[in-house]
Formats: C-alpha cells, structure tokens, sequence
C-alpha cells in the first residue's frame, strides 16, 4: 500500500479539513500522513505510539511533507489512559489487532471516552478473523461491528477495502 491507498481508506471518515484528531498506535506514522493530508493546517493532529524511534521518524517525514500541520507526539501505550483532549476523530490503524481478544472491549471503550459527543472513530484493520506471528489478533468487519456495539457506539459503518499481499484485505469503517 501506498500513501494514496491510506488517504483513500480514511477518505470518506474526514469530510472537511479541520479538527483534533489522534492516531493511535501510529508505528512510523502512514496513516498520520494520510490524516494530515486531510485534515490540513486547519486540523491539529495527536500521534500516539510507544516506539519513541518511530515517532521521530514519523516528525520528520511530516515535517517533510506536512510541515504547515499541528502534529503532538506522545510516546504512549494506547491501550492504557493518557492525556490527551477531547477529539473530533480517532484513528487506529493496525494496531487493534496486537490487543488480546479480551481486552478489546476495554480498549475501544478507553478510546471512545476521548471522542467528543459526535466523534468518530475511524478503524484500518485485515478483513480476516485469524492473524499470524505479526498480526495476532486480527477482526473482520463482521466482528467490528459487533466489538463497536459492545464498546458504546450506536452506528458503525464500512468505507472502503483495499488488498493486502499478506492477509487478503484491509478495511476501514467509522464508528460513531
């Protein structure tokens, strides 16, 4: 996948530039790209990953490309409360599925309770049920909607799909 893949994964979750955003389990910071293209100099932007490394890297890469966005980086566990504002839209891209199956209820609901009122949460995951040593915990959309429904959320939608080379497909879907 490339950068243009991860835009159009969070495509239809970000209408309009703007907003406070967080990126949770952010890695080297992809999808923080995909976001800050939508969000823009208008949006301000909460990275959150516990690999300090990777988050200096993605810095640079954002200040490369993105240089006119407010990113915050914090190097955090995000299965685990934080600081962080109230936001507008949450994004967790490939990292839900590194989080026990019983602890994933936990988990979504921790991060809903940073989400304003009408906030969305925006998921990237495979689209299969059974992972491997570098994808552990995977969730098709299927069980998405049912974790969302567990976690709090009353709707939850699919946005798009894009193939994997490695475990059949990602998805995106929004939960508000």
């Amino acid at each position: 996948m490339n950068h243009r893949d991860h835009v159009n994964l969070l495509r239809s979750a970000i209408p309009a530039p703007g907003g406070i955003w967080a990126d949770v389990g952010s890695g080297s910071g992809a999808f923080t790209l995909a976001l800050a293209e939508l969000v823009g100099p208008q949006g301000v932007i909460y990275s959150m990953d516990r690999d300090e490394a990777a988050l200096r890297e993605q810095a640079r890469a954002m200040r490369s490309r993105f240089p006119d966005v407010t990113v915050h980086y914090l190097a955090a566990d995000f299965t685990r409360r934080c600081s962080l504002p109230t936001l507008g839209g949450l994004v967790t891209a490939n990292a839900l599925h590194f989080v026990e199956p019983r602890r994933k209820v936990e988990v979504v609901r921790l991060l809903k309770s940073y989400l304003e009122a009408e906030g969305r949460m925006v998921v990237v995951e495979y689209n299969v049920e059974a992972g491997n040593v570098w994808v552990p915990y995977p969730f098709a959309y299927k069980s998405w909607e049912a974790l969302a429904h567990d976690a709090g959320f009353a709707h939850t939608q699919l946005l798009a799909t894009a193939p994997s080379r490695f475990l059949k497909e990602f998805y995106s879907a929004m939960s508000w």
